[in-house]
């Protein structure tokens, strides 16, 4: 690594250049702005985002796996790495991504970069979060939602995305689309969906489910809000009110926020990239009542510098409460960023917390 690289391990650092226009960090990282969903160099002549909105990666491969594109004023997938390890990653994703009609092995990968089959492993997963692997086949499967989005019948993206079988695709879709292929497409065209609304301790409760599972979970002041929210989730799907048939999943969230289950078990059918699923499962392994902040959930997937963009993964969490993204807190320990409001954030984790620390008894009393 060049004496450049290694003075931006600092989020001042990389700021300072990105506020600059540092060309000479070209190469070193991206930034990426959640309000835009665009990544850019740090050279880019583009207005400066406001910097609660930047996130970094260390290449443009990492930025695009967390749901960014490239900015198409700078270029920055273009740029050359800095890094001698990073150039190796970004081969590797390139050679990766030019197989796409068989699945390279680790040792294919490892041979087109020169590096031992362990070695990459690890250097890629540290670079990306996920592993070799994990990446091919999350660019499989986003080659068959983009070929099912553009209109294509299932069987001929199958086969176009490098799916060998439709068992192969069905099994990987179950865990990443939760929509079958064969009603997946833009907005949820083709999918029934219902939604129930209850009354909660935090306001108005809507649940939306799949025959799958459940692909939304809404608090909100009035219904029609958060009815709106839903119908412009998912445009194109038939919608309809059902409590009776989602009365055991719109149960289990109420008794959740209740404070009489300490977990919601229920089944998800939500789209979402490969670094989400990361941050979400973390989320998902936070004792009731605790907190962690962003740079801890980042530490956890692997991610050190992806602060930023882990709160961003839990920003367009769609099932929130399932996903406990109200767990996640700023550096400081500060409530910050729930899109139902911090006032409902502190609220869950009071009642969670009453729920695992209950007052002691007096003494004298008996237990009911």
């Amino acid at each position: 690594m060049n004496q450049d690289a290694n003075r931006l391990h600092s989020d001042d650092a990389r700021w300072h250049r990105v506020l600059t226009r540092d060309a000479t960090a070209d190469g070193a990282f991206v930034y990426a702005v959640s309000t835009t969903g665009v990544y850019c160099r740090p050279s880019c002549p583009s207005r400066r985002p406001r910097r609660a909105n930047v996130a970094y990666f260390p290449i443009p491969e990492a930025a695009e796996g967390a749901g960014f594109r490239a900015c198409r004023r700078c270029r920055p997938q273009v740029a050359r790495a800095v890094d001698p390890k990073l150039a190796a990653v970004r081969r590797a994703c390139a050679f990766i991504e030019g197989e796409t009609e068989r699945k390279p092995t680790l040792a294919d990968v490892a041979a087109s970069v020169g590096l031992s089959p362990h070695h990459l492993q690890r250097v890629f997963t540290a670079v990306m979060g996920i592993s070799p692997r994990a990446y091919a086949e999350a660019l499989r499967f986003g080659r068959f939602r983009g070929a099912l989005k553009a209109g294509e019948a299932v069987t001929p993206a199958l086969y176009g995305a490098g799916f060998g079988s439709s068992l192969r695709l069905y099994e990987y879709a179950a865990r990443r689309l939760g929509m079958t292929p064969a009603t997946y497409a833009k907005g949820g065209k083709g999918a029934d969906i219902s939604y129930a609304l209850a009354p909660s301790p935090l306001g108005r409760l809507l649940v939306a489910a799949t025959q799958v599972g459940v692909c939304m979970v809404s608090l909100g002041s009035r219904d029609s809000d958060i009815v709106a929210a839903l119908k412009t989730e998912f445009p194109d799907a038939k919608i309809a009110r059902d409590e009776g048939d989602l009365a055991d999943e719109i149960g289990a969230v109420v008794a959740h926020l209740e404070g009489r289950e300490p977990h919601i078990d229920l089944p998800l059918d939500v789209r979402a990239t490969a670094f989400q699923w990361r941050v979400w499962g973390s989320l998902r392994t936070i004792p009731p009542g605790e907190t962690r902040s962003y740079a801890e959930l980042a530490r956890a997937i692997g991610r050190l510098q992806a602060a930023r963009a882990v709160g961003r993964a839990c920003a367009t969490n769609p099932v929130s409460l399932i996903v406990p993204c109200h767990r996640a807190v700023g550096a400081d320990g500060k409530l910050t960023g729930y899109r139902w409001g911090v006032e409902r954030k502190k609220a869950l984790l009071e009642v969670e917390r009453a729920r695992a620390n209950p007052p002691a008894r007096r003494a004298g009393t008996r237990a009911p």
